[in-house]
Parts: C-alpha cells; sequence; structure tokens
C-alpha cells in the first residue's frame, strides 16, 4: 500500500508566474497608454532577474541556510544599496512627468519630496524580487527536505516490513516441521494431510506473501491452513474454533497481516499438557473487517521479549498501512488474551 504523493506546482511554472507578475505590473501602465517602455525600465527589470537569481541560487543556499544569517543579511543590504543606488544614477528615470496625472498633482501639493520618492523606487524594483528569491528558496529546500524525510521513512517502514516477514517464514517453517515429525514419530495418519498444509503455506509465502497486497480470500485459505496444521500438531484440538463469515470478493488486504495474532494465540494458548483453547473470529462486511482472537494463556506459559517485540512490529505496520483507519484492542487479565481489530476499507 503506497502513501499518496503530494502534488507540488513545477520550479519553472512558479518561476514564470512571478516574472509575469512583476513585469507585468511595471509595464501595464505605459502598455495601457499606448506609450514606449522607457529603456532604463528593462534594463533595471533585467538587472532585477539577474539580482534574483544570484540570491536564488549562490546567496541563500551557501550563506542563509548554512546558518550564516548574520554575513546573508549584511551582503544583501550592500548588495542592494550599490545596485539599486547605482541603477538610479546611471540609468536615471525621465522623472515624473511621463508617470502620470497622479504624481503630477503629488509635485505641486509636495514639491521637492517627489524626487526623494524617485530615488527609492530602485529598491522596491530590486527589494522585491529579492525578498521573493528568499521565500520561494527556502520553500523549495523545506519542500525537498520534506520529501526526502518521507522516502526515507517510507523505506524505513518497508524494510522493517520485509524484515518482519523474512523472520515469519522461518519460524513457521520450524514449527510445522515440528508438527510433522511429532506426527510421523507417531506414525498418525495425518502425516501427509500435513505436509500438504505445509506445501500450502510455503506456496502462499513463497509466490504471494512477498507483494503488498493480497486478495483475501488467499489470506483466508493460508488461515485455514495454518490452523488445520495447528489442529494436527495438537493432542486435543476440541476447544480450537475458525469462524469466517462474509463475502471476500474483490477485497485485498496487506499480506500476513492477521497471522502474528492468531500464530501468537496458538504459542500462548496452549500449555506444557498440550491444553488448548483458540478462537479465531474473521467478520467480512463491506465497508470493514473484524478479526477477533481470543485464547486461554496456558499454564506455566511465560511470555518472551520476542513476542512483544513482534507485537509491537503489527501495531507499527498497522499504523503505516491503515493510519486513522483501524482500531487495534487487546486485553491481557493473565488467564485469557484478546485481540479485537477492526480496518476500515
Amino acid at each position: 500500500m503506497s502513501v499518496p504523493k503530494r502534488k507540488y506546482l513545477p520550479q519553472w511554472l512558479v518561476h514564470a508566474f512571478l516574472w509575469c507578475a512583476l513585469y507585468g505590473l511595471i509595464v501595464y501602465p505605459f502598455l495601457s497608454e499606448t506609450r514606449s517602455i522607457p529603456p532604463h525600465i528593462i534594463i533595471k527589470l533585467v538587472m532585477a532577474a539577474v539580482l534574483f537569481y544570484f540570491n536564488y541560487y549562490y546567496l541563500v543556499p551557501n550563506l542563509l541556510l548554512k546558518d550564516k544569517i548574520k554575513i546573508y543579511i549584511g551582503i544583501s543590504i550592500a548588495l542592494l544599496l550599490v545596485v539599486g543606488y547605482g541603477a538610479h544614477n546611471i540609468f536615471p528615470p525621465e522623472g515624473p512627468k511621463n508617470l502620470g496625472p497622479m504624481v503630477e498633482y503629488m509635485k505641486k501639493r509636495r514639491g521637492s519630496r517627489i524626487p526623494f520618492l524617485f530615488s527609492l523606487q530602485p529598491f522596491v524594483t530590486f527589494g522585491v524580487p529579492y525578498i521573493f528569491a528568499i521565500m520561494l528558496r527556502v520553500y523549495t529546500e523545506l519542500q525537498k527536505n520534506e520529501n526526502l524525510r518521507k522516502t526515507v521513512e517510507k523505506e524505513k517502514v518497508q524494510s522493517e516490513l520485509q524484515f518482519l516477514k523474512t523472520q515469519l517464514n522461518p519460524h513457521f517453517l520450524f514449527n510445522s516441521l515440528n508438527t510433522i515429525y511429532s506426527l510421523s514419530v507417531k506414525k498418525s495418519p495425518d502425516t501427509s494431510e500435513a505436509i500438504i498444509n505445509l506445501s500450502e503455506l510455503m506456496r502462499y509465502m513463497i509466490y504471494e506473501a512477498d507483494k503488498d497486497t493480497v486478495p483475501l480470500n488467499k489470506e483466508i485459505e493460508y488461515i485455514k491452513s495454518y490452523v488445520a496444521l495447528q489442529r494436527l500438531r495438537l493432542a486435543n484440538s476440541e476447544n480450537v474454533f475458525l469462524k469466517i463469515s462474509g463475502d471476500d470478493t474483490g477485497k485485498i488486504i496487506p499480506s500476513l497481516l492477521f497471522i502474528s495474532f492468531i500464530e501468537n494465540a496458538f504459542k500462548y494458548g496452549t500449555d506444557y499438557d498440550g491444553k488448548t483453547s483458540v478462537k479465531i473470529s474473521l467478520m467480512i462486511r463491506e465497508n470493514f473487517i473484524q478479526l477477533y482472537v481470543v485464547n486461554k494463556i496456558g499454564k506455566h506459559k511465560p511470555k518472551s521479549e520476542s513476542s512483544g517485540v513482534g507485537l509491537q512490529n503489527v501495531k507499527n505496520r498497522l499504523n503505516f498501512l491503515y493510519p486513522n483507519s483501524h482500531e487495534l484492542e487487546i486485553n491481557d487479565d493473565g488467564a485469557t488474551y484478546e485481540v479485537n481489530l477492526i480496518l476500515n476499507l
């Protein structure tokens, strides 16, 4: 089951939108009045683009993002002052007369303060793209780091799941071989049936369990073969029950998702005298699947540390595969062990 990827706008599209918006705001007044764009405007826009990408590709990644903040601020202020002042003096504007009636009105009202406003224009022209370069580059780096974090996290979980599966295979194999061995020693007529069940288990693990998801009916057949093999191993299987209800047509689930709970029930539901009490119920509905497993804890059968690790692995797997769409309740009162798992489809 794969994690849905968040879609982001391509970087070239973001840059194109930024420059279209900036250039449009500056040249629109001239185009709307059918006037030619002054050469100094075009030159300053080109200078703004050069300053933008110098900041975007060099200053931000090499200074700001490497925690050289004071150096970055000092260079940025000096750069904006030099470029802004130089552009204003080398490529001076034609004057307020070409900038519309509103500026003419302000000139009459405020007199000599208007040229001062024009002296700030280059700093706005260069400063706004400069700030956008900072915001865009920082956002891009954060996005890249977040994608990398998710990729690493996903690969880690996938490796943990694969490691869990490789742990399950030999464990089942050894248990099953021990079962067949005990039957053969007793010259039981059930030996051939046990071998068939084991072959079904191994066929599923080899050809199906390595997939991310499997049809639910195949997982059910695997569970049936496992329970049948356990029944043959037990001296008394009268208290072993497996009930499956509902329609499994068209439903898929992650492979080997339920077997850890069932295996745990047989492992700790059997005491040294061979007495076993395990009840398994798998209820399939349109929108959910419910697994209910309960077993009596066998006498003199303390839990090992490996049981806790295995259970934690299953919990981690459920949290990854069914985030906020599953319910797992485990009750242990010392006499019985109860698992109730609901998967929302």
